[in-house]
């Protein structure tokens, strides 16, 4: 039996680095509001393209960074992760096989799933609850799942990621 060498890792890695940077990217307060959870539909991506690869221990290290980036409760973000990953990395063999129209309806599920998690933390630890505004990144993710499952798989085949 012989193993090929893995390929590709630095491709995850920097996609996850490059997602948390658009994170923090400074923009005027109307749209800060709409910036999509980019870290997470990174981890979509790659648990529905490469699921051997990246999946829940990806997601928990990407979401504690998160929760760091962002100041958040610790574990917050690496717990909805964890459970999206999961969800992915289960059903990737459906949701591959969808034209990009159906997998934005099932991304904007996963991430609505995402925000109703930290929605219910936040509610647990006593913070104020987010008006209507608060369910707009879901909805800007599904807007810009297309392009960035394009270019995230261009970078997937430029680099042989398997």
């Amino acid at each position: 039996m012989t193993l090929a060498p893995r390929r590709g890792g630095t491709a995850i890695f920097g996609s996850i680095l490059i997602a948390y940077v658009l994170t923090v990217v400074p923009l005027p307060e109307w749209a800060r509001l709409a910036r999509p959870e980019w870290v997470a539909l990174v981890l979509i991506y790659w648990c529905m393209a490469v699921p051997h690869r990246v999946g829940a221990v990806t997601a928990f290290l990407a979401g504690l960074g998160q929760d760091a980036l962002q100041g958040t409760l610790l574990g917050q973000h690496a717990l909805a992760y964890v459970i999206l990953a999961f969800v992915v990395v289960k059903l990737h063999q459906r949701i591959r096989v969808y034209p990009l129209g159906q997998q934005a309806v099932v991304v904007l599920v996963l991430l609505a799933m995402v925000h109703l998690i930290q929605f219910w933390i936040n509610g647990l630890v006593g913070r104020p609850m987010p008006g209507a505004i608060y369910w707009l990144p879901p909805l800007i993710g599904t807007l810009v799942w297309p392009w960035l499952f394009v270019i995230m798989r261009g970078v997937r085949r430029y680099y042989g990621v398997q």
